[in-house]
């Protein structure tokens, strides 16, 4: 079982809106992909959050863990859009995920957790954080807790990110995340000696960066595995692409995919989903391939 915590939200672009959110596109990709997925969030009792049951219902997600909350709505996010496709965020404040209460769902540190997955958007808030912090320290040594760094400003703490690398055994970020968490740490920015200074400190197994036009780099251990960007075509948005190469990661550690075909074919899925508008695609034939090449890796 894989557990995802975190929010769920609707994406306003400019001419037409698309339910995201990191944790959730993350849960999507693993669930079409076949692997067994709790996603515990919170929504409020508005349009949105019907517009978002009926979306979990569709595609058969459990919903004992959606919390309803009666107070607060659901979160949403106004996206910008440049001229190459990139987003620019303005994420409404004080909303239903930001009350994500993890004291009152059904057990999710028993044997059969094999990974944790959080970010820290989530936890901007210091109801949301005590809750993770309390959540996190007692995760079963059987499970591996994968977090996402996805910096929104104004929406960082600092304690959110100590605490993430803290509780992490897997670290998925972008090099402006890296540089942010350089500067937290007051550590030199060149990128080889600062991901292994924080794998030390932190004891994490594998950071994951993705570096934009620079393609992307595994770090385990000693060893280091890259994958240049592909050339996909037309870019519609970038939109959930790291929650996608993220969610491509999870499901080929789990596993045991060779960590440079699995650098691969993470890096090219995202590639795909920057050719679709919003985050999660419609046609659902897409995750076939992935599938087929996750298999193929995994036995060769």
């Amino acid at each position: 079982m894989i557990v995802v915590l975190g929010e769920i939200l609707v994406d306003l672009f400019e001419s037409y809106r698309r339910i995201g959110g990191a944790p959730f596109n993350f849960a999507f990709h693993l669930k079409q992909l076949s692997y067994p997925v709790r996603f515990v969030t919170r929504i409020g009792r508005d349009r949105w959050g019907d517009e978002i049951v009926d979306l979990l219902t569709r595609h058969q997600f459990a919903l004992d863990d959606v919390q309803i909350d009666d107070q607060h709505s659901t979160g949403t996010v106004r996206v910008v859009l440049d001229d190459q496709g990139v987003p620019e965020f303005d994420i409404l404040d004080d909303v239903a995920y930001d009350y994500i209460n993890l004291e009152e769902i059904k057990p999710i540190h028993d044997a059969e957790t094999r990974m944790i997955y959080f970010g820290t958007l989530a936890q901007r808030s210091d109801r949301a954080f005590e809750q993770f912090e309390r959540s996190l320290s007692r995760k079963g040594v059987n499970a591996k807790a994968f977090c996402d760094i996805n910096l929104r400003p104004p929406h960082v703490r600092q304690d959110a990110i100590e605490g993430a690398l803290r509780h992490a055994d897997i670290v998925k970020l972008n090099s402006d995340e890296l540089c942010h968490v350089a500067d937290l740490l007051n550590r030199p920015k060149r990128e080889t000696v600062l991901v292994h200074d924080i794998m030390e400190r932190f004891d994490i197994e594998m950071v994951v960066l993705t570096k934009g036009e620079s393609g992307s780099t595994i770090y385990k251990g000693e060893e280091v595995f890259h994958a240049p960007l592909p050339n996909s075509g037309r870019v519609v948005d970038t939109v959930g692409a790291g929650d996608a190469f993220a969610a491509v990661i999870a499901a080929g550690y789990l596993r045991d995919v060779p960590l440079h075909e699995l650098l691969s074919v993470a890096t090219r899925f995202a590639a795909g989903i920057c050719s679709l508008p919003g985050a999660i695609p419609d046609d659902l034939s897409l995750y076939e391939p992935l599938r087929i090449q996750l298999e193929g890796a995994a036995h060769a």
